[in-house]
C-alpha cells in the first residue's frame, strides 16, 4: 500500500478511510452530474456506473483482495450511506446539497431555457414528458418543474388556477 495515502495504521482502518474518500468522490461526481442523469438512466449511464464501479474497487480495498478487505470496504460504504440518510432526513441544508432543488422548466406556458441549460435537459427529454403526461403542446403547462429525482412533473392550467397557485409555487420553490 503506498504509505503516501492514508499511511500507518491497521490495514482494514486504511481501507475503511480509502472507502470514505471514494465514496465522497463518487457522490460529488453524481450529484454534480445532474438531476436529470440520476433519474433517469440511460444504458450509456448504467455502463458509466458499472465501470466507475470497476475503476474504484482497487482504490478502496489496495492490495488487499480477502473476504475480509472486501467486507470492510462494504459495510464502511453501507454505514455511511446510512449515517448520510439520517442526517440529509434531519437537517434540510444538508438535504439540499446532497439532492438539491427542483427546478422550473416550464412557468406559464414558456419554456425556461436557461434552466433547461443549467439543468442539462434537452427539448426532447422535455417533449417525451409532455407526451408521456397526455399533454400536446408547451402552452397548455402552467408549470413544469424538474424534481430532485430526475422526473418532471407538469400542471396543466386545466389543473390550476393560473394566476394564484402557480405564482405561489414558483416563490415556494425558490424558497426550499
Amino acid at each position: 500500500m503506498n504509505p503516501i495515502v492514508f499511511p500507518g495504521g491497521p490495514v482494514l482502518l486504511q481501507i475503511a478511510l480509502r472507502t470514505l474518500t471514494v465514496y465522497a468522490i463518487v457522490l460529488i461526481g453524481v450529484r454534480l452530474s445532474g438531476k436529470r442523469e440520476v433519474g433517469q438512466m440511460t444504458p450509456f449511464d448504467l455502463t458509466l456506473l458499472l465501470l466507475l464501479s470497476n475503476a474504484v474497487q482497487n482504490a478502496m480495498t489496495g492490495p488487499d483482495t480477502s473476504i475480509i478487505g472486501g467486507a470492510t470496504a462494504a459495510i464502511t460504504l453501507l454505514l455511511v450511506n446510512r449515517v448520510v440518510t439520517e442526517l440529509a432526513s434531519h437537517n434540510r441544508k444538508i438535504r439540499k446539497v446532497l439532492r438539491g432543488d427542483p427546478a422550473v422548466l416550464i412557468h406559464n406556458g414558456k419554456v425556461m431555457e436557461r434552466t433547461m441549460t443549467r439543468e442539462h435537459v434537452g427539448i426532447d427529454d422535455l417533449e417525451e414528458g409532455l407526451r408521456e403526461h397526455g399533454i400536446a403542446t408547451v402552452e397548455e403547462v402552467a408549470l413544469a418543474v424538474l424534481e430532485v429525482d430526475g422526473n418532471i412533473s407538469f400542471l396543466k392550467y386545466d389543473d390550476v388556477d393560473a394566476n394564484q397557485k402557480v405564482r405561489h409555487r414558483v416563490k415556494f420553490l425558490h424558497k426550499h
